[in-house]
């Protein structure tokens, strides 16, 4: 008797992660769908050609945003699988940004600020719409000041910073809602592209909005965990990566020369600068290796909870055997 094909749904499959999480899954005669702002990805800005790989035309590229889930939540319906595979370093007032009112200085300012944050989605008890599906970014002329009014209560950030791109707008209650979305369309697996640790360098509010993020969807949508809502039945898969790279984007290569060199000191004095170094210190992965680890992991109905990087090579390993037979 055949199996039946796997239906997957990977918001911010057109990046550079998320793209190869799709290869991998097309190759798996999986039925793959990639939900993002733009859409199509540029190809140019993930892969070493401008022109989409064959496997491309095997996925079908939807436009919408995580931060407004009625423009994609009717794309869920009959998910088996969903990822969520976005995320920022850093945080931004974007408009703000892009006209030059604000400074680097004050966007490391508000990113560093210990001001009170608001809580999650879920606190906040913010609802969406299961059949409302909206144009993501439509700023077109035509469109009416009520739905002007509609796509400002469909945002998923509190007022306070609906203009701003933040750590716990976009690391976190986006993938929460996501979650949430994803366990209210039945599906069976939600993988969440977590990070292996923080840095030196960035806020400590990146790594707690992620750990923040893992920990509700752990506790609210997954019956393998304890106290969760009966029901649910969302298995969730917190991919732990560390830094990525890839020989198309030789800036990658760079930055894994250097946490690579920064892993095998970590190791050779025992670890101990590991809580300092975080991320910067554990060995890199290439992108296709999370990419098959990911797809993996969502087909082992033992795998739950974080993934570390030891993990993720095993699980790339076993794919590739898969691949292989």
């Amino acid at each position: 008797m055949a199996s039946t094909t796997k239906r997957l749904i990977v918001c911010g499959g057109n990046g550079f992660v998320g793209s190869r999480i799709c290869k991998h899954a097309v190759a798996r005669g999986w039925d793959v769908t990639s939900v993002s702002r733009s859409g199509n990805p540029n190809w140019a800005a993930i892969t070493s050609s401008p022109q989409p790989p064959s496997w491309a035309h095997k996925v079908t590229w939807e436009r919408g945003d995580l931060l407004r889930p009625s423009t994609y939540a009717s794309l869920l319906s009959g998910a088996d699988y969903v990822v969520h595979s976005m995320g920022i370093l850093l945080e931004a007032d974007y408009k703000k940004a892009v006209s030059g009112q604000e400074s680097p200085i004050a966007g490391l300012r508000r990113a560093f600020s210990s001001d009170p944050r608001p809580g999650n989605p879920l606190d906040r008890k913010v609802q969406y719409s299961k059949t409302d599906k909206k144009t993501a970014g439509d700023n077109s002329s035509s469109s009416s000041s009520s739905s002007s009014s509609s796509n400002a209560a469909d945002d998923i950030r509190p007022p306070e910073t609906r203009e701003q791109l933040t750590y716990e707008n976009m690391n976190r209650d986006s993938a929460i809602m996501l979650a949430k979305v994803a366990a209210d369309a039945g599906a069976s697996a939600f993988a969440y592209m977590s990070a292996a640790g923080g840095a030196p360098v960035l806020p400590a509010r990146y790594i707690r909005t992620k750990r923040e993020a893992e920990e509700t969807i752990a506790r609210e949508f997954d019956t393998g965990s304890s106290g969760v809502s009966p029901g649910r039945g969302l298995r969730g898969v917190f991919i732990r990566a560390p830094m990525m790279y890839d020989a198309s984007r030789p800036i990658t290569m760079a930055m894994a020369g250097m946490t690579g060199a920064g892993a095998l000191f970590n190791g050779i004095t025992g670890g101990v600068l590991g809580g300092f170094m975080g991320a910067a210190g554990v060995k890199p992965l290439k992108a296709d290796v999370v990419a098959q680890a990911v797809v993996e992991a969502l087909d082992d109905q033992s795998v739950r909870g974080p993934v570390e990087v030891p993990q993720l090579e095993e699980l790339a390993t076993r794919a590739w055997r898969k691949g292989m037979l």
